[in-house]
């Protein structure tokens, strides 16, 4: 079996455009992927058709050798864009390696390690930033079966916040946990915004409202400083979303201080994504992948979840997001009560409806703007 072309689909989302590919073969079957990234959805694409040619004519099996062309081979350091074109291709393989052999994903990964996944919520707290918001909508999410809930409730900081915001940030934990109550995880959400100090005085002001993870408190590229924090804040730090390459986790994990590791299939690939639940494994640590692109990352990472012994959580986005989103996919990706079983059809286990594709056009202004105030609105900037 030979790879004969790889083809690129963008979907408008409204507050992400999503960028989904197809790699076609000489034996008929088509393998699909994802390449979303936020704000550079036509920039992955380029990138894909830039790309392509390193792996036309090679064997969809092959997914170790074809990691090495799009990645070491180019040399250059094209970050989470290039990191994103090889997902989207090196994804699609494993559906046609799926499809080929009639067995789903999670069967070549390793097989079934969980009866069901537990799921959390996210994206469930849009509207207004205020306490009574986010706990109305909590409690719709509870309601719904969920036993653990992420959320960001910072606003637009960046580094350090005034006393107010501070205080702000803190009434909406506190609302957050008085919505569902003492069984229920929650799991707070940083979005990389604050200065180790900033960092560590909320960690301090947090821990009585027993938050599972503080997830992503600083900046990422300072792995120094994402360790600091670990090391002397009372709540378990979280992170790993925005690194792109085996090293980076190799970096972070040597240091034995962050154990909840949420790594980016959609910027590693399924290969190198089992590869570091392995290290992380070694480690004695969790992981709770990033599953907050589109549709078909959290499919994909039904599967690497259900093939890692190590899994604590998967992440849900998708149910709040447009009602349309269930007909992206056939079958629609479904959460039961808090759980979610992955798709047990070859490969990938769903196929991208094109009809429903061609509704939502691309849009310059669909992109999460996490600094600008209002965001957790997700609204449209077009």
């Amino acid at each position: 079996m030979k790879i004969t072309d790889v083809k690129t689909y963008i979907l408008g989302n409204p507050w992400k455009n999503w960028l989904f590919v197809h790699v076609e073969t000489d034996e008929g079957i088509i393998g699909l992927g994802e390449g979303t990234l936020n704000g550079f959805a036509k920039t992955v694409e380029a990138a894909i058709h830039e790309l392509k040619h390193l792996v036309i004519g090679m064997d969809p099996f092959d997914v170790e050798t074809i990691g090495l062309r799009l990645f070491r081979d180019v040399y250059s350091n094209g970050g989470q864009i290039q990191g994103s074109a090889l997902a989207a291709i090196e994804t699609a393989c494993w559906d046609i390696m799926g499809k080929a052999v009639n067995q789903p994903l999670y069967k070549l990964l390793g097989g079934r390690c969980h009866d069901k996944l537990r799921c959390y919520a996210n994206g469930w707290y849009r509207g207004p930033r205020t306490p009574e918001n986010f706990y109305e909508r909590a409690k719709i999410v509870t309601a719904k079966g969920y036993t653990a809930l992420k959320f960001d409730p910072f606003g637009a900081a960046w580094r350090t916040v005034d006393r107010e915001d501070f205080a702000l940030s803190l009434e909406i934990i506190a609302a957050v946990r008085e919505a569902v109550g003492e069984k229920v995880d929650i799991l707070i959400e940083g979005h990389n915004r604050f200065s180790v100090h900033t960092a560590l005085q909320f960690a301090d002001a947090m821990l009585k409202y027993e938050p599972t993870w503080f997830e992503a408190p600083v900046p990422p590229h300072n792995i120094s400083s994402m360790v600091e924090v670990a090391k002397r804040s009372p709540v378990p730090i979280a992170c790993g979303e925005d690194y792109y390459c085996r090293e980076q986790f190799a970096e972070l994990l040597k240091h034995d201080a962050v154990h909840i590791i949420q790594l980016e299939p959609q910027f590693l690939g399924i290969s190198a994504s089992k590869q570091i639940n392995s290290m992380v494994h070694a480690h004695n640590g969790v992981i709770a992948p990033h599953s907050a692109q589109g549709p078909v990352c959290s499919v994909v990472c039904s599967h690497l979840n259900m093939a890692t012994p190590n899994f604590l959580l998967h992440e849900i986005f998708d149910e709040f997001n447009e009602p349309w989103e269930e007909n992206v996919l056939l079958p629609a990706l479904k959460v039961k009560d808090g759980f979610l079983q992955p798709p047990e059809g070859p490969g990938l286990g769903v196929e991208l409806n094109l009809e429903e594709l061609h509704k939502h056009p691309y849009q310059v202004g669909n992109w999460l703007p996490l600094f600008k105030q209002g965001w957790e609105k997700r609204e449209s900037n077009h």
